[in-house]
């Protein structure tokens, strides 16, 4: 409740990108599960709306950074239109330049703004070249999760649930083939960055062994022309894999997702939408690692392949995977295709 005795309403600042967005679900589930009457309002790209989907309480408000709220004059605007709504607290959980702005206009009316401490210190500890501090770091959710604490709003991440199971509509059902006995792998195999990426002839062979198999639908995850016209070339030839790239929305591709049997991806965005359904995610770890606090959540251990810290001790070189230092080229190919698969196979049998 706020001062005045009304349900607290909370707007929630995170912007991009779309893992870090989707790592902010779990925490929302935890704080709306544990406070039946707050109201939550997310502002974020447009884009990223159906994350969402599946959530109680809570609404979605644009950033439209590129025209309506585009600079001083537009973040103004914006201000102006979420005053509107009666906020009790904003929980800034990106902290950039937009949000450091707005948060001084919120200041003008004193409402309680508190903002996600990213912690820079300790990933640049973890993350520098000589005297690397190799120690886990509070993971992105906890640090979400600080967040509320602050604004009074204490939870516990394991009380978080899981997002239900999204239904299958027929027009999505007609990508894959129907429905059937076959097991579904769900497989993302690009990063935004070259050392987040398993190569692609390595991943060739992983595809080709379950391919073979004959007992599993392989689904193909990615984004934009180039990934689309590569996972078309992996699709096309084998008759058990399915190209999604291109095809389906962002709200379409999360209905499979959240009915995937496993996924396999990088250090990346849709191994986070997968974990928010609790899937069973593999996830293969180049130049960054679990340490820096990006690991899916309530996902084993287990389920994350490293490469080969013996060969490569620099790692992690960064926390988002955008530095490729020279000698790591070949990073990811410290993971074999018969690890990937042998690890993939253990979730699905069991």
């Amino acid at each position: 409740m706020d001062k005045k005795g009304k349900p607290a309403h909370i707007l929630v600042i995170r912007l991009s990108a779309m893992g870090d967005v989707a790592m902010t679900v779990p925490v929302l589930q935890a704080v709306l599960k544990k406070y039946p009457n707050l109201k939550i309002t997310i502002l974020t790209k447009k884009a990223f709306f159906p994350i969402f989907t599946g959530l109680e309480r809570v609404s979605l408000f644009e950033a439209d950074v590129k025209k309506r709220h585009k600079g001083m004059i537009g973040l103004w605007r914006l201000y102006r239109e979420l005053k509107k709504l009666g906020f009790s607290g904003v929980a800034d959980l990106h902290n950039v330049l937009r949000s450091n702005v707005l948060r001084k206009y919120f200041a003008l009316d004193r409402i309680p703004f508190v903002q996600i401490d990213k912690g820079r210190s300790g990933k640049k500890a973890l993350t520098r070249t000589s005297n690397k501090n190799f120690s886990q770091l509070i993971s992105t959710h906890q640090r979400y999760a600080d967040v509320f604490g602050k604004l009074g709003l204490n939870i516990e991440l394991q009380h978080a649930d899981f997002l239900e199971r999204r239904t299958l509509s027929d027009g999505v059902l007609e990508h894959v083939g129907g429905q059937d006995a076959k097991k579904w792998i769900g497989i993302a195999p690009f990063a935004a960055f070259e050392g987040k990426r398993y190569p692609l002839h390595l991943m060739t062979k992983v595809i080709d062994h379950l391919n073979d198999t004959d007992k599993y639908k392989i689904l193909l995850f990615g984004g934009g022309p180039n990934e689309t016209a590569r996972l078309e070339q992996f699709a096309k030839p084998r008759n058990n894999a399915y190209n999604m790239a291109g095809k389906l929305k962002l709200a379409e591709e999360l209905e499979l997702i959240s009915n995937l049997d496993v996924m396999l991806a990088m250090d990346s965005g849709n191994a986070h939408l997968a974990a928010n359904y609790g899937i069973p995610v593999v996830t293969l770890w180049g130049v960054t690692h679990p340490f820096a606090g990006f690991y899916p959540f309530r996902q084993p251990m287990d389920n994350a392949l490293l490469a080969d810290r013996d060969k490569f001790p620099l790692i992690p070189t960064s926390v988002y995977g955008n530095k490729l230092p020279k000698g790591y080229e070949s990073v990811m190919e410290s993971i074999t295709p018969k690890q990937v698969v042998d690890k993939i196979l253990s979730i699905l049998e069991n």
